[in-house]
């Protein structure tokens, strides 16, 4: 039996420029940080012929264009399986639809495992582009590629997307105190709600494609927001970080009412007034995850926790996709 795992992630700075829709035009730029929480998928070689998958549902199939899971579809159909004898099973720490990147972290975990119970290496670089190809060319999802670059390269990465679909990217230059504060002031709130971020992104993703002025000037701002949090996170400057997640949110809630509700609102006007810098709702928006940088996390977590909101804890994962047993 393959397992192989890929981290969850949170965007940093920048969210949004990683979508093909804007960086062919005009280049994109974010932050985002892998986190100790994970999707695993395992593959083994059943003893009857056949597809046996097993994730929020159970499939049996013969035939992989048989197969309803689209993601594992597709993947398959890159191997060829002549006579298909291959049973697939999913998890995860967090379930998806809460804004932290469980799409992309599927893909590369599927991915990693399907080659390794194939007997074949795939770096991390070609790890993310195969699993981008997957769900942005194959299956036509209007998101971008943050998601799956994290997931298979780890840490705390800077990403710069270019208009001729190249990605390049490098570890924050932040120290090994610095990269504990982060820990500890980073707190991660669940909302409640799930959602999907298709139609966020969709709407994005066509005013994007029509030179909407108003969400390209948005998406420049908030591209620029990416590289003043970058410099903000290797200097050390944790305060001023926080302020520039607000100004990142309050800019973010302008692309789509869907962003926010009067819940997120009403818990994020609490969190500033007790212990938060700033915060934004982690993702394409619309529920998920709240994420703050806090100057008194003690207060902020006893607020939040009053309020029924649930932390998650994390440390930053530096190992990205990898296989665990084998």
């Amino acid at each position: 039996m393959i397992i192989a795992r890929s981290p969850l992630r949170i965007s940093l700075g920048g969210g949004g420029t990683d979508l093909p829709s804007y960086y062919r035009e005009h280049e994109g730029f974010l932050i985002a940080g892998a986190i100790d929480r994970y999707v695993y998928v395992t593959v083994n070689r059943p003893f009857l012929e056949g597809i046996f998958l097993k994730y929020s549902e159970i499939e049996t199939a013969t035939k992989i264009t048989e197969i309803k899971h689209k993601i594992i579809r597709e993947a398959l159909k890159l191997e060829n399986l002549k006579t298909p004898q291959i049973e697939i099973s999913s998890m995860a720490d967090i379930p998806s639809g809460t804004g932290l990147g469980s799409s992309g972290s599927f893909t590369t975990a599927l991915l990693k495992a399907i080659y390794t119970y194939r007997h074949k290496h795939i770096n991390q670089e070609d790890l993310a582009e195969l699993a981008c190809h997957i769900e942005i060319d194959k299956l036509g999802e209007p998101i971008g590629k943050q998601d799956q670059y994290i997931a298979a390269v780890g840490g705390v990465t800077s990403f710069a997307f270019h208009k001729d679909d190249r990605v390049s990217y490098a570890p924050l230059n932040v120290s090994r105190d610095g990269l504990h504060k982060l820990e500890d002031n980073l707190l991660l709130f669940f909302t409640g709600f799930s959602r999907s971020a298709s139609g966020i992104l969709k709407d994005q993703h066509v005013r994007s494609q029509k030179n909407d002025a108003d969400m390209l000037n948005n998406l420049h701002y908030v591209k620029e927001l990416g590289y003043r949090s970058k410099d903000a996170l290797e200097s050390g400057d944790s305060n001023l970080f926080g302020q520039l997640m607000h100004e990142h949110w309050e800019h973010k809630k302008k692309r789509s009412g869907g962003m926010s509700n009067s819940d997120i609102d009403a818990w994020y006007d609490l969190a500033l007034k007790n212990g938060a810098i700033g915060g934004k709702v982690v993702g394409a928006g619309g529920g998920g995850f709240l994420m703050f940088m806090a100057s008194d996390p003690v207060k902020l977590r006893a607020v939040m926790k009053k309020q029924g909101l649930e932390e998650v804890r994390f440390r930053f994962d530096f190992e990205g996709t990898k296989v665990i047993h084998s």
